[in-house]
């Protein structure tokens, strides 16, 4: 191991024989004191800390894992942090959590410990989406909430995702904030895990109904969606919590011909049916894609556990099923989002879209040729959220999201929403029917009008410390350096996040970014190309996302110039050493 281990990470493992810790982790830990220091190393040569989906980790012993004990400090020390920020209120706390092994148990843990605090919580009965839990704490009024999940992740991680009282997950300077109370935490028998029964309060039917009527007021195109009513839609939830809602959500607006993937409608923490419960990938959709095409279905639509993400599939040209990659379905629904709003009369001005640096520009592209604003954050839905709050009550945000399947539709919810996106696009496929066209002749006809877009994202995991250390390594040398040229063009500009600054290669000059620094690197290419670089927050990887344009005369040229944007994308990676 390149890190010793040390008499403090030691005296920590120890702490973990105490009394207050449950018989078998005592005997996990005194084992790996025995008999396997790499062990012991990796669980406890440090604390979990929030990234950019908040605290998440692998389940298991130790303070590097998510157990009764990390969920319990961690939520004492939000305990702690909500009494110093509202000392004259009794707080209230909204909680949900998905499928996943355990997500019920550290939902009833965090509850116990915020009520015996004598902090009220709203605690729904069984797993629902990651966005109605966003949702309800501002519909509750809530000082902050909690959700159990690790979103996509194998089946081995849970997490613990906070939010802020306006529905989005916690930003600057509050989980900051929150760490630090939670660090202050360093004993367990701080926490108190005593549960006030009567401060637990059940979330009822009412704060669901409420939501879908606000979903529904978002619908354009309600005419075409009766009209087509033959329109034939694939679901699948994946195993996670998108089947509580997904498939009442298209129903309720009138699509009459939804078939779900019973194979993957039971709720499954060992997600039993696929090798990873993500939607980006395409192993995970492929019972979907094949009832689809037993049935004929002009679209699929799947959720990963927790329901913020969504992939889709659509027919394309030759009526082949092909899935869309995050920016291409993102994309799509900014786009069909400004014509409606355009067509309603309802662009003034006052009106913005919002994206991620690491998603296509054809966003920007976009709201530029609707005269809409846009906003770039940092990576991660809740830098999005900070917008809108930001620009609530001045700007009305429409759309927007992230590549990595997340998107949003409206201001009712402060997160990426699975339910909404998956509701939208089959609204978009059913105009599309009414209108002569498809949702793959929409996007033929958007890189006509405003450029064709090629993007593809590249994962490296490397797991354990060692693997951490080594993410950390490649960004040095690529900070050290730069490459000079790539596929051919020359790199003329480098945005380094983690300095804040933008230096154009050929003239030296460096003027500095409005983002909030980050770990994450971007080489601009002089045919504008742009290629970005950053660890993930939430997993042991790092990531690539390429991002090629070309302008696009007919739908003919399409899958050529997919080929030959592929061949560069390849030669690309080579060049980076990847």
């Amino acid at each position: 191991m390149s890190q010793e281990l040390s008499p403090e990470i030691i005296a920590k493992a120890k702490q973990w024989l105490a009394p207050s810790y449950n018989e078998s982790t005592r005997n996990q830990v005194q084992d790996w004191l025995d008999n396997d220091q790499k062990s012991l190393l990796e669980a406890f040569y440090s604390d979990l800390e929030f990234g950019t989906g908040g605290l998440r980790g692998v389940m298991g012993v130790g303070t590097m894992r998510i157990n009764k004990y990390t969920i319990g400090m961690a939520t004492q020390g939000l305990a702690n942090y909500l009494i110093q920020q509202f000392p004259s209120k009794i707080s209230s706390v909204a909680i949900a959590h998905d499928s996943r092994n355990n997500s019920r148990f550290f939902a009833e843990i965090a509850a116990a410990v915020l009520s015996a605090n004598g902090i009220h919580v709203h605690l729904f009965d069984e797993l629902r989406p990651t966005p109605l839990l966003s949702y309800a704490v501002r519909e509750l009024k809530c000082q902050a909430g909690i959700v159990i999940t690790a979103s996509h992740n194998p089946k081995e991680y849970n997490g613990y995702k906070v939010y802020w009282q306006d529905g989005a997950q916690v930003l600057p300077p509050h989980d900051k904030g929150i760490i630090a109370e939670v660090r202050k935490v360093t004993s367990i028998d701080e926490v108190k895990f005593d549960a006030k029964k009567e401060l637990i309060h059940s979330i009822g039917p009412e704060v669901e109904e409420s939501y879908f009527l606000k979903l529904e007021s978002i619908i354009h195109s309600k005419n075409e969606i009766k009209m087509a009513s033959d329109l034939k839609i694939v679901y699948t939830s994946i195993h996670g919590a998108g089947i509580t809602m997904v498939p009442q959500a298209l129903q309720r607006l009138g699509f009459q011909h939804v078939s779900v993937v019973e194979d993957q409608a039971v709720p499954d923490g060992n997600f039993s049916t696929v090798i990873s419960p993500n939607p980006e990938e395409k192993e995970a959709l492929d019972m979907a894609l094949q009832l689809a095409a037993k049935e004929g279905a002009d679209l699929v639509l799947g959720t990963d556990p927790d329901t913020d993400r969504v992939g889709l599939a659509v027919r394309d040209d030759s009526g082949k099923l092909v899935l869309l990659n995050g920016n291409q379905t993102g994309s799509l629904l900014v786009y069909y989002q400004l014509q409606q709003w355009k067509k309603e009369g309802k662009l003034d001005g006052k009106q913005y879209v919002a994206k991620t640096i690491v998603t296509s520009d054809i966003i920007n592209d976009l709201a530029n040729g609707f005269g809409v604003k846009y906003y770039e954050t940092l990576t991660g839905f809740k830098y999005i959220a900070g917008v809108m709050g930001e620009k609530e009550g001045q700007e009305t945000f429409i759309g927007g999201g992230e590549e990595s399947y997340g998107y949003l539709v409206g201001e009712f919810v402060r997160d990426k929403d699975a339910v909404i996106s998956a509701v939208v696009m089959a609204e978009i496929a059913a105009w599309c029917k009414c209108n002569g066209t498809s949702l793959w002749g929409m996007m033929m006809e958007m890189y006509q009008r405003f450029g064709m877009y090629y993007e593809q994202l590249v994962s490296i995991t490397m797991k354990g410390l060692d693997g951490l250390q080594q993410i950390q390594q490649k960004m040095v040398e690529l900070r050290a350096s730069p490459p000079a040229s790539l596929g051919g063009s020359p790199v003329i500009k480098i945005l380094d996040i983690q300095e804040g600054t933008s230096k154009n290669q050929r003239t030296g000059e460096s003027v500095k970014l409005d983002l909030p620094k980050s770990n994450v690197l971007q080489f601009i290419l002089e045919d504008g190309s742009k290629i970005s670089a950053r660890p993930s927050g939430t997993e042991p990887k790092i990531k690539f996302y390429f991002s090629l344009k070309s302008p696009m005369k007919s739908p003919e040229e399409y899958h050529q110039k997919v080929a030959s944007m592929a061949e560069r994308i390849s030669t690309i990676q080579r060049e980076l050493g990847l």
